[in-house]
């Protein structure tokens, strides 16, 4: 399937902040709507919308300068409807793209989603860090990077 990104407009920010909050990690993790929200709209942050034949198929939040100055994927949510399609793939890879020079693109996973780990190490990805009990008590997040080679 052929995808579209753009930043954020209209109500997309809502839209993102729903699409995680009814969704793993986001549920296991107790993030709320308004706490989506919340990250979705704040200034810092770079919100991409993926759009498909079929409307918005996913989104992802970046932090520019997120981990020792290079570009971070805080969040990426793909919507249940595109999953399996290709759209996670095809949003991280313009993700990956979208600061321009960037030499390395950093993200983390949870212990409990084995699934995007899998995904992102297929991608390119490689374990730099565990940190223990960071975003709930029992799990950890993996700190992974991948080499952009300054593109």
């Amino acid at each position: 399937m052929k995808y579209w990104f753009r930043v954020a407009e209209g109500d997309d920010r809502e839209w993102s902040a729903r699409l995680m909050a009814g969704m793993d990690p986001w549920l296991r993790l107790g993030r709320s709507y308004e706490d989506r929200l919340e990250k979705c709209g704040h200034p810092e942050y770079t919100l991409l919308i993926e759009v498909g034949e079929k409307g918005r198929a996913g989104c992802a939040l970046l932090h520019p300068r997120g981990v020792a100055g290079s570009p971070y994927v805080a969040s990426i949510a793909v919507a249940p409807e595109a999953r399996g399609e290709g759209a996670g793939t095809a949003l991280l890879d313009y993700a990956e793209n979208y600061f321009e020079g960037a030499r390395h693109m950093f993200l983390c996973v949870s212990s409990f989603n084995p699934r995007a780990r899998a995904l992102y190490e297929r991608l390119g990805y490689e374990l730099v860090g565990e940190l223990k009990d960071y975003a709930m008590e029992g799990a950890s997040e993996f700190l992974m990077v991948k080499r952009l080679g300054g593109r």
